[in-house]
């Protein structure tokens, strides 16, 4: 488990991360993710647990038992301070009772209300009965358990009160799982956390603890489903060689409920296959995918399926040979259909030979075709209509199409957030996705309803998360970066909770309990979203980021090969004005949503002014709602996201005494880095607006610290997240 695998890992490379004279060894340091169990240092709530937790009855069964007594095991005897022991059910004590529901003796099930208890659903119940008050963990099946059994720790590490306990949970959301964007070769694509864990060329023989580890901590957030494959695909992940090497994490995952998914080349017919051809209506080609699902699952039985990125960015697909993306999905899910296997279709489709606004192409692509995809067919949205930007509106195909299930895709990286430099809390943006409105089916039609079916009463369901996990020590480079990771199992699993509920449980467990801490740092990481908007992106601009690697501003860019590909083309920034106008008098993209959407945004009186130059070209004299110019309205928003920074140094700065030492000093430069680029932002982009506005700053804005010419001169050849050439 971690804490062995750490005494071994620390004392290799104890030399690469002595940043203070404190051993390494005697510090957290990130790797135990949230599950770093350490003793209860409260000695009533200590004494509390001990008390009513005298004794452990864990069911005999198979692997995944034999993991929840290993948590159990670990966990309780770490945060207890005791070794408790594994009994008999009918002893004396207060005990945990950790078993199936069938298998539960019927004093127990008479106290249990299983019926809407669903797959992976689990009941944690506190009942009294007579020797003793007993806390019984109780599922369907035994990833049920293993989740409740997860589900039981985070409260004890929350110090939760264990008398009159009655949770009953099951996922809203059917796949939830992350996408890797790793490549064979182990760059990862947006990864800024290091190299791909996943090591091909010691893989089957040699299994690294950090598989069993990363299994580990996907099953505490209720994480079931990995594509560890980028989705620009390589055909060689489904040939023998490598299948054999797919088998063994599979192997490793299975206990811990998680089901491993690969990404398939649409070309792969031709490259693997020995075909010439990859047309999804060709009988050879229609039998080589038959083939080749046969023979993964004949390797791994409990296969996924197949997420898939065609026709997009480069990338193979049906449309080379006349074909539709319908035929391309339904080709692959007949496929996999006898086997119980998915298709993930991805909807991030946009064409240099459309002159369409690219927000409107994907809609414009699948929509037409709703309810003619296959049943084993998901179509993989992205969360916003252009691609991941600190903040879209929701995409419009969410509630379009009744008739297909529509698969929610977050990014957990930060392509466009400030990589694993910036701290950024991102289900704070993922819960403002979900709880738009997209009044398809009257108000109250939240993309949230559409993602876990209920919208339209669909079977199948799913949320994906593009990671951001590496081999950095600490799995995410940026300590706060594990928040992610975490709130996006959370909310896969309920897309109704509160960020600032999976906040509050993620420092309790990461860091501590002291209300000193908690409350501070709790409010800094719900702002620091906002933060990264009005440093980057106010007032609806977007995707003015530098080229390719997306490391910094470029508005000024205007000479790439495809328009869309133009920060210029996103901003549009003229002598008259700024932003993009998707009302009627422009792209007309505001057609794609919901009546009631159009009119909101169409308005100037309502648009929410978060969303102004996303859907306006407005002058720059345009008064803003709080009678100040639209000019100076910029300025002021990019000067607060360089001051709220700096509030998140102040507040950081108090939280010494509570955090050791390394994270301490993890986090303080990497927030200083933060406020260094926040500056840079804010002064390249307004000194390039002003060449159009020809307006003085306002009052409230700093003077940059450089010219325009010096920021348009900067380049990062070999910025992270882009796959290097190996000359």
């Amino acid at each position: 488990m971690m804490k062995q695998f750490l005494k071994l890992y620390t004392t290799t490379f104890l030399g690469l991360f002595l940043l203070t004279s404190t051993p390494l060894f005697s510090m957290s340091n990130g790797y135990g993710l949230w599950l770093d169990y350490t003793k209860i240092k409260d000695k009533v709530v200590l004494e509390g647990y001990r008390s009513q937790l005298q004794g452990i009855y864990l069911e005999e069964g198979g692997a995944t038992l034999k993991v929840i007594g290993e948590e159990l095991t670990m966990g309780l005897g770490t945060l207890l301070d005791t070794n408790l022991k594994f009994n008999a059910l009918g002893g004396d004590g207060n005990m945990l009772i950790v078993s199936k529901y069938m298998n539960l003796p019927k004093n127990l099930t008479e106290k249990m209300e299983v019926d809407d208890l669903k797959k992976e659903g689990y009941i944690i119940k506190n009942v009294d009965m007579e020797g003793g008050s007993h806390v019984v963990i109780t599922a369907r099946d035994d990833i049920g358990l293993l989740y409740g059994t997860f589900h039981f720790l985070r409260l004890l590490q929350m110090h939760k009160p264990l008398k009159n306990l009655e949770i009953v949970e099951s996922p809203k959301v059917d796949i939830r799982m992350l996408n890797h964007w790793d490549n064979l070769d182990r760059t990862i694509e947006r990864g800024y956390s290091g190299f791909s864990i996943w090591n091909w060329q010691t893989l089957p023989d040699y299994i690294d603890q950090r598989y069993i580890d990363y299994a580990r901590a996907n099953a505490s957030v209720g994480i079931n489903g990995t594509a560890v494959t980028s989705v620009n695909a390589n055909a060689l992940i489904l040939t023998p060689h490598y299948l054999e090497k797919v088998k063994a994490l599979a192997d490793v995952f299975r206990p811990y409920g998680l089901k491993v998914y690969l990404t398939a080349r649409f070309s792969a017919p031709i490259e693997i296959g020995g075909l010439k051809t990859a047309d999804p209506l060709d009988a050879k080609v229609i039998q080589w995918w038959k083939n080749k699902a046969d023979e993964i699952y004949s390797i791994i039985p409990d296969f996924g399926g197949f997420l898939v990125k065609a026709n997009s960015e480069g990338q193979p697909g049906p449309q080379n040979y006349g074909r539709t993306h319908l035929d391309g999905a339904n080709l692959l899910a007949d496929a996999l259909a006898p086997h119980n296997g998915v298709v993930m279709w991805r909807a991030f489709v946009y064409s240099e030979h459309d002159p369409t606004d690219r927000a409107k192409q994907a809609y414009n692509e699948f929509v037409p075709d709703d309810g003619k995809y296959r049943e084993n067919v998901l179509i993989q949205v992205k969360n916003g209509p252009i691609d991941f930007q600190p903040r879209e509106p929701f995409h419009p195909m969410f509630g379009a199409m009744p008739n297909t299930p529509l698969m929610m895709e977050f990014q957990i990286t930060k392509e466009y957030l400030g990589f694993a430099t910036h701290l950024v809390y991102l289900p704070k943006l993922f819960e403002e996705v979900l709880k738009s409105d997209t009044y398809r089916k009257g108000k109250g039609s939240l993309v949230a309803k559409v993602i876990d079916g209920s919208l339209n009463h669909k079977k199948l369901t799913g949320m994906a998360g593009v990671s951001n996990i590496g081999t950095d020590f600490n799995w995410t480079g940026h300590p706060f970066g594990q928040a992610d990771w975490y709130g996006f199992g959370r909310l896969a699993w309920n897309p109704y909770m509160d960020s600032k509920d999976i906040a509050d449980e993620w420092l309790r467990c990461t860091f501590t309990n002291d209300e000193h801490f908690v409350g501070p740092v709790k409010k800094m990481m719900m702002e620091s979203r906002e933060a990264v908007v009005n440093y980057m992106d106010p007032l609806g601009l977007h995707h003015i980021f530098d080229t390719g690697h997306h490391y910094g501003p470029g508005p000024w860019v205007d000479n790439l090969s495809r328009p869309e590909w133009n920060p210029v083309y996103y901003h549009k920034a003229d002598s008259l004005g700024i932003g993009f106008d998707r009302t009627k008098t422009g792209s007309d993209a505001l057609f794609q949503y919901a009546p009631e959407v159009q009119k909101m945004f169409t308005d100037l009186e309502t648009c929410p002014e978060e969303y102004l130059l996303w859907f306006h070209h407005v002058p720059w004299d345009y008064r803003l709602k709080n009678g100040r110019t639209l000019w100076d309205g910029l300025g002021i928003k990019y000067q607060k996201g360089v001051d709220q920074v700096r509030e998140m140094i102040a507040t950081w700065e108090q939280m010494k005494p509570y955090v050791d030492d390394l994270r301490y000093k993890q986090v303080t430069m990497l927030l200083n880095i933060q406020l260094k680029e926040a500056k840079w932002w804010r002064d390249a982009c307004m000194l390039y607006f002003q060449t159009f506005s020809k307006m003085d700053f306002p009052k409230e804005m700093e003077a940059p610290e450089h010219a325009l010419e010096y920021y348009r001169s900067l380049q990062f050849p070999y910025a992270p997240g882009i796959r290097p050439s190996w000359n």
